[in-house]
C-alpha cells in the first residue's frame, strides 16, 4: 500500500473545506475525507481521488484523471484520481473536492456498525 508524502498530506488537508461536517482521518496508511460517514476524497500514495458523478467522471478523465483502483484491475466505482500535479493546481483541485463533497453530502448518512463487544453483550443479554 503506497504511503503519501508529508507534502501530499499537507496539501490535501489545506484544500479541504473549512466545514464542521467534514472529517479527515487516516485510512489504510493514507488520509481520507468524510462527510456524514461517507468518504468523498482522499489520498492513495501521492494520488488524490474524489467521488464524483458519471458526468463529472467523463470530464475528469478527459483532463487526464484515471479511475481509482487501489488494487490493480479493481477500480472503485464512483471514484476517480485527479491528474498528476494536483497540488500545483490548488484552485482546480479545490473545485473537484467541493464537487465531491456536495455530491456525497446528498447521500444518506452512514450508520456506524456496532462494535464486536457490543454485539457479544447483546447476544448474552438475549440468553
Amino acid at each position: 500500500m503506497p504511503k503519501p508524502s508529508d507534502r501530499a498530506k499537507a496539501d490535501f488537508t489545506s484544500l479541504l473545506p473549512d466545514d464542521p461536517s467534514v472529517a479527515a482521518r487516516p485510512m489504510f496508511g493514507n488520509l481520507a475525507a468524510f462527510v456524514s460517514g461517507n468518504m468523498f476524497s482522499g489520498l492513495f500514495g501521492d494520488d488524490l481521488f474524489v467521488r464524483i458523478s458519471v458526468a463529472d467522471r467523463e470530464a475528469l478523465l478527459q483532463e487526464g484523471g484515471a479511475d481509482f483502483a487501489p488494487m490493480a484491475g479493481r477500480p472503485m466505482k464512483g471514484y476517480v484520481t485527479l491528474p498528476p500535479g494536483w497540488s500545483d493546481r490548488p484552485a482546480a483541485t479545490r473545485q473537484w473536492i467541493d464537487r465531491a463533497l456536495e455530491m456525497t453530502r446528498a447521500l444518506p448518512a452512514k450508520v456506524a456498525k456496532p462494535k464486536e463487544a457490543a454485539k457479544k453483550a447483546a447476544r448474552k443479554a438475549k440468553r
